[in-house]
């Protein structure tokens, strides 16, 4: 298989032909057909992500088919298409038995597979696997990191889904649980922010704010659902959405990890309104909060992470959304990338010109 070899930070990436060692007991392999380019594996390429074993392939979005199975799979078979979740899931810890699956207390080792042993290798030498590595032409992975989806869904589109798409969306209708007709202000429009808007779209939310520095950002916004646009570079953000919606915000989602923004998107609650943090934050990002705020207005801070999803259940009901033109995915695509080309892909992604850009392999 060939993948794209992140060896250090601020390195460019390499792409190689890897050894991919076949799937062991309750693995897969997945043949890639399209990847998400994420701001996260930007974070692991500029050094701000640290901690992470190198060399590395990296990816944490992205759908394919099911070319191989390791003993003892029987949930899925080869042949099968299937979205990918970077959380994989014991199904029988507490988190997951309550339905957090992405809260699951028996993950790997970072960069490695369940058993603490990578399946990658260049020239008789591990590399590891950043997330599910979705990066490459093929990975390995738990069983419980496939989903099977309908095979008339456009593989490409259904890569969003697995971490974009399912963390935006969810954040909304599984974490906040937004119901019609909420206040909604959101903090960034970026891949997962434009998904926070289309959820808040289809939850019945108004106003649904779109908050950010960039123009073109705030119209694709507008596109995806949002009534209101704040651009952020003009003063002071809570004031602005004060003047828009002098009642207050029952809903902020921030999802970009700047602690003035975090400061604005508690600023604007409303009486008994909530802030949902979502998405990774740099080292050191603080928020300031007034804690007379919970008390004498009962408002609430959210984590979500992935979406609070259960992939099982919520990537094939957001498949059936786009069937039937309910959510935009190919409205999030800026931009198609050949694996040669990931290192421009992840320029793009730092100078703000990508909503989502798709890392495309044949199939």
């Amino acid at each position: 298989m060939r993948a794209p070899v992140l060896f250090r930070p601020k390195e460019p990436l390499r792409v190689l032909e890897l050894e991919l060692d076949p799937p062991k007991a309750g693995e897969v392999t997945v043949r890639l057909a399209a990847s998400g380019v994420c701001h996260t594996c930007l974070h692991v390429m500029d050094g701000s992500l640290q901690g992470i074993r190198m060399p590395t392939v990296l990816g944490d979005e992205g759908a394919g088919i099911i070319s191989a199975v390791g003993p003892g799979v029987t949930d899925v078979v080869v042949g099968d298409h299937v979205i990918i979740s970077w959380a994989p899931a014991c199904g029988r810890c507490r988190q997951c038995a309550n339905g957090r699956p992405a809260l699951c207390e028996s993950r790997p080792p970072q960069g490695m597979l369940g058993d603490g042993t990578v399946r990658l290798h260049h020239e008789g030498a591990d590399v590891y696997h950043f997330s599910v590595a979705a990066y490459g032409t093929e990975t390995v992975l738990p069983v419980s990191c496939v989903v099977p989806i309908r095979k008339d869904m456009p593989l490409d589109l259904a890569a969003l889904i697995g971490c974009s798409v399912a963390t935006g969306v969810g954040a909304v209708v599984n974490t906040a649980r937004v119901p019609a007709g909420a206040a909604v202000a959101v903090f960034g429009c970026g891949g997962i922010g434009l998904n926070v808007v289309q959820g808040a779209r289809l939850a019945g939310a108004n106003p649904i704010v779109a908050v950010d520095v960039s123009p073109t950002k705030l119209d694709v916004a507008r596109a995806f659902g949002a009534t209101h646009l704040v651009d952020a570079t003009r003063g002071d953000v809570a004031s602005q959405i004060e003047r828009l919606w002098p009642t207050g915000i029952d809903f902020s989602f921030v999802t970009i990890g700047r602690q003035d923004t975090m400061d604005a998107a508690w600023g604007c609650l409303a009486p008994a309104g909530s802030c949902v943090v979502l998405g990774r934050m740099a080292s050191g990002v603080q928020m300031t909060i007034d804690p007379n705020r919970l008390y004498g207005f009962e408002n609430r801070l959210l984590g979500s992470r992935y979406g609070s999803v259960r992939p099982l259940d919520d990537f094939p009901r957001l498949v059936d959304l786009y069937l039937a033109g309910r959510l935009m995915l190919e409205e999030l695509v800026t931009r198609r990338y050949a694996i040669e080309e990931a290192q421009e892909a992840h320029r793009a992604l730092a100078a703000g010109e990508l909503a989502r850009g798709l890392i495309v392999h044949a199939v």
